[in-house]
């Protein structure tokens, strides 16, 4: 069995510019940010792996669990002949999902994308080996650019699991949600995952754990900024920290630096200095309640079905219809 050509919408140019304007504008700013997008190089997905399993980091786990406990009722609620999902990786979670809408008799085809041609290469090879009945059709972008990225299958229902919409501030996850609503068409769903607001004492070693493997994954990144734009961080002169924001209610992680140093980023020909104590934000994880992501969804242009949650109400998995 020949495996599918996968349809490209960026090119490894585009991916660099994309991460040279991204370090340009983050690293000019006050305060200074770096998008999360970027830590996921081989050594940063193989340590974010590791994460997953800790004993502290609960929304993977969490999150497969309800859609094992819930997959049937996914498929029922939604018929769904096409499954998209934006930034699907491995696609791991998916198959429970994949296995539901075949046993089913309504799954035909499945969609997914995602910005490494590598990662999503390998994952269409093991699907089409792992489901020959399945019409697979993987797409290379960037997650944000949704309306370029849906096919005009039949009856789509487009998956964005995770919890990476939290990695978006309100006004980025308007515009996203707005984006998939444009691009689907009346009755058909959308599925997220996304983290509820819980105690902090429990929320904040899920990115801050014991065995300091976030803190490396969390480094990595400016390794990554080295290897790619010939920046000279020292990584001994950061460190990690991660802090609840209860107004906003989201994670920050963020690197702090140790003392007061220059940076220099070559294929930028930037020089960035950092004050002591001075702390660069990496990633924001916001946290929702019902009221709050089904009023998003609402604004966006979908009505919510169903939320699953675990017995601990910890991550949610949510349903909404395209009006």
């Amino acid at each position: 069995m020949s495996t599918p050509a996968l349809e490209i919408h960026i090119s490894p140019d585009d991916v660099d510019q994309s991460l040279v304007d991204d370090v340009r504008d983050g690293l000019t700013a006050s305060p200074k940010n770096l998008q999360p997008k970027w830590f996921y190089d081989e050594q940063g997905s193989k340590l974010f792996e590791l994460i997953t399993a800790l004993p502290e980091y609960y929304p993977t786990r969490t999150e497969k669990a309800i859609l094992a406990a819930h997959a049937d009722d996914i498929v029922d609620a939604t018929g769904m002949t096409t499954l998209v999902e934006l930034g699907s990786g491995s696609s791991e979670k998916t198959r429970l999902l994949l296995d539901a809408g075949l046993k089913g008799g309504t799954l035909q085809t499945y969609v997914p994308q995602d910005v490494s041609v590598t990662a999503l290469q390998g994952a269409v090879d093991e699907l089409v080996q792992e489901y020959p009945g399945l019409d697979v059709a993987g797409i290379v972008s960037d997650f944000t650019d949704t309306v370029s990225s849906i096919p005009a299958h039949p009856n789509r229902t487009v998956a964005f699991l995770g919890g990476t919409l939290g990695n978006l501030v309100p006004e980025q996850r308007a515009s996203f949600l707005a984006d998939i609503a444009a691009a689907l068409r009346p009755d058909e769903h959308l599925l997220i995952g996304v983290g509820l607001v819980i105690d902090p004492a429990v929320l904040v070693p899920a990115y801050d754990d014991a065995q300091e493997v976030t803190a490396e994954f969390n480094l990595n990144v400016l390794s990554v900024l080295n290897g790619r734009l010939g920046a000279d961080f020292d990584l001994s002169g950061f460190e990690h920290v991660a802090v609840w924001d209860d107004e906003n209610e989201w994670i920050e992680m963020r690197l702090r630096s140790r003392r007061a140093q220059d940076v220099r980023i070559a294929d930028l020909d930037l020089d960035v200095s950092f004050a002591e104590g001075e702390e660069m934000r990496t990633e924001i994880s916001a946290k929702f309640h019902r009221t709050g992501i089904t009023d998003e969804l609402a604004t966006a242009g979908f009505g919510v079905e169903q939320i699953w949650t675990d017995a601990d109400e910890r991550f949610a998995v949510v349903l909404g219809r395209k009006r």
